[in-house]
């Protein structure tokens, strides 16, 4: 017979693995954006509740949690589309700081006046009214941007563009990802430095703020697979951009997950690709694929939304796959070691997905998804009614 404390662990163990069956309830609260580049949530109006903000071609606009009522921030900021949106709150006050990043014109990889723009938007008294844009320096081909809080404090708007200056067809100067050292006046000279400049084709980052060790880590996905700067300053040429063992497959989106412990890299392989891919067990990173019909996925997160102590991927892809659908499908590890996953449609045909988020947004503590979607140009909440 087995020990009894044994056979404890083992009911504990089977206990601790049952997963839920996803059930997430779509919401669509805007059925005629124009593409819905980028997505950012935070609480714009210091209600306390996380509002939604959108990138869209002309227009940045933010909608108020709960009724979901749609407010201009600023619109034709440059003569080519936006691209891209931040938002965090930086200085403690309960509504969040906003940048965002257009003249989208990813042909252009010379000339900073026809390609490229970082703005900081300063809100007005009432926010649902047009805030003021702050042109910031920027290289040609910006693409994506986040606000980083760095070891020492300070925080910093990092910025990826898509290409280097004059790279053509992912061939010549590396691109340069820069950090802006947010002042305490927005309106003055903001210090910048570049980080790395030794990728080429970069298209999004991933951020991972350790609070206890006081370290932020940034991770790039681009042409050369996946690379990560360790210790994120801010300071010129401060980060050393190390390979990955592994992960050096050409890879368009990364997000950080956790199986347990366990720290597991996601990737949507190639660029605008069709895998969805983790990379798990420490320094050497064991590739599995855990979806490859997708077709342009652009769009991920990781996040514990059912609730079973490990990450799950949320993946979408915005052209019909070969089974002529698109969407967003959600991808659940089976164990504690990511050796099998099963995979869950979220939205089944629904969004051309461009870009998600993930964050509770009525404060049931269920992380609840946000999509926007390019040829379906509606911009949907997925609701987390997982039991």
């Amino acid at each position: 017979m087995l020990p009894i404390v044994f056979l404890f662990q083992l009911v504990l163990e089977a206990t601790q693995l049952v997963t839920p069956v996803p059930k997430f309830e779509p919401q669509t609260i805007d059925g005629n954006i124009s593409i819905g580049y980028g997505l950012a949530l935070g609480d714009v109006d210091g209600d306390g509740k996380p509002d939604i903000l959108l990138a869209d071609k002309k227009q940045f606009v933010w909608y108020r949690n709960g009724d979901w009522k749609r407010f201009v921030m600023i619109e034709n900021l440059t003569e080519q589309d936006n691209v891209c949106i931040a938002a965090r709150d930086l200085d403690g006050d309960g509504k969040v700081e906003v940048a965002v990043g257009a003249q989208w014109n990813p042909g252009e990889t010379s000339d900073t006046t026809k390609s490229g723009s970082v703005h900081y938007l300063i809100r007005p008294k009432d926010p649902t009214h047009l805030w003021e844009a702050v042109k910031l320096h920027h290289e040609p081909t910006v693409h994506r941007m986040q606000w980083v809080k760095s070891a020492d404090g300070s925080f910093y708007l990092v910025v990826v563009p898509l290409h280097g200056r004059g790279n053509k067809n992912g061939v010549g100067e590396g691109v340069k990802v820069m950090a802006y050292r947010f002042p305490k006046n927005p309106r003055n000279t903001w210090s910048t430095g570049t980080i790395i400049n030794n990728m080429h084709m970069t298209h999004n980052i991933a951020i991972v703020e350790e609070l206890a060790s006081k370290r932020t880590d940034l991770y790039i996905a681009g042409k050369e697979g996946v690379r990560l700067i360790e210790g994120l300053s801010g300071k010129s040429d401060a980060g050393i951009a190390h390979k990955i063992t592994g992960a050096d497959s050409a890879a368009g989106e990364v997000r950080i997950g956790k199986l347990g412990k366990e720290k597991f890299l996601a990737t949507i392989e190639p660029m605008h690709g069709v895998a969805v891919v983790v990379y798990i067990n420490g320094e050497n990173k064991k590739r599995q694929v855990l979806d490859d019909e997708l077709k342009e996925g652009h769009a991920l997160a990781v996040a514990d939304l059912l609730g079973i102590g490990r990450d799950q991927v949320v993946a979408g892809w915005r052209i019909a796959n070969t089974q002529n659908k698109v969407g967003i499908k959600l991808y659940v590890p089976r164990n504690k070691s990511g050796s099998e996953w099963d995979s869950y449609w979220i939205d089944e045909n629904g969004i051309a997905t461009e870009d998600l988020q993930v964050l509770d947004l009525n404060s049931d503590g269920k992380p609840d998804i946000v999509a926007s979607g390019r040829a379906t140009k509606n911009l949907k909440i997925y609701w987390n009614k997982t039991k």
